[in-house]
């Protein structure tokens, strides 16, 4: 190519300068911000709504917020939540084991086992523990009208239902431990037992914890069903004042008030929970 060719052929353009002479315009998105303050008015009429209408009466629900018979209420629902999920996830912990097991009988049992309480709704089942005495008069010489009450139906009622629920929460969890990890284990010669303490449990309750806690703040609100059974817990604390009182709308709120305290205090516990056991994942760094 001849020298004169070359001249002819314009400069390449300066890159740098024309990109720092370029302006960068954001989208804009007029439908979201829109959409922002749509949401934002209704929900401050919502707000407005509740807090300035005089049939919620918020005197009222302060007065009974702290009252004995509702602290007393709240700390039978609280007991029972503890109780039933320990006993719960211990059962359901065993019937996980069950299905994962070599052995034929033991995993149709938990499969039964599953199906049937998770097939029956939780007050048809308390109604049948507490009517126990119509179908079973006596059992081991003991009358069962004696033997079980209205707290201990509600017990053994929730702690059934709910290991229906936990043995799969923990079977999932098991199952989502990658079996190389585990033959790795076995590779260093690892104890069936070391293997499961140290390997699979871990990294198990990183599915587990999820599924648990929420199980969790669901069996805290599902205790107030006992209340049809007559147990004085939170709910049926608050049905007890507003029959005398007829006051009805301000002694639910101070039902719905504890409960969502409870529970969200529930929810930060379990998103420390949940973060402990996802240390060294990929979501964690």
């Amino acid at each position: 190519m001849s020298s004169d060719t070359l001249a002819k052929i314009p400069a390449a353009p300066d890159i740098p300068e024309r990109a720092d002479a370029l302006r960068i315009v954001p989208q804009r998105r007029f439908g979201q911000w829109a959409a922002a303050v749509v949401v934002l008015g209704l929900l401050g009429l919502v707000v407005n709504s509740v807090l300035r209408n005089k049939a919620f009466q918020w005197d009222v629900v302060a007065d009974y917020f702290t009252s004995d018979s509702v602290l007393r209420g709240l700390w039978l629902t609280l007991w029972l939540t503890a109780v039933v999920m320990v006993l719960g996830f211990a059962l359901g912990t065993l019937l996980a084991a069950f299905r994962l097991s070599a052995n034929p009988v033991l995993r149709a049992v938990s499969w039964g086992y599953v199906w049937l309480f998770r097939s029956i709704p939780i007050l048809v089942q308390l109604l049948l523990w507490f009517n126990i005495g119509a179908l079973y008069p006596e059992l081991f010489g003991i009358k069962t009208v004696n033997l079980l009450g209205p707290v201990e139906v509600a017990v053994v009622g929730l702690t059934l239902h709910e290991a229906a629920y936990a043995a799969e929460v923990v079977r999932g969890g098991l199952l989502s431990v990658d079996r190389g990890q585990i033959e790795a284990a076995q590779a260093l010669g690892l104890s069936r037992w070391r293997r499961r303490w140290r390997i699979v449990l871990p990294q198990a309750m990183r599915s587990i914890v999820p599924p648990a806690g929420n199980m969790l703040i669901g069996t805290l609100k599902g205790t107030s069903i006992v209340s049809v059974i007559a147990v004085n817990d939170l709910l049926f604390s608050a049905q007890l004042i507003y029959h005398r009182t007829y006051q009805v709308i301000p002694l639910l709120m101070v039902a719905t008030l504890w409960y969502t305290v409870v529970t969200s205090v529930l929810g930060v516990g379990q998103y420390y929970v949940e973060k402990h056991y996802a240390r060294g994942s990929e979501r964690a760094r």
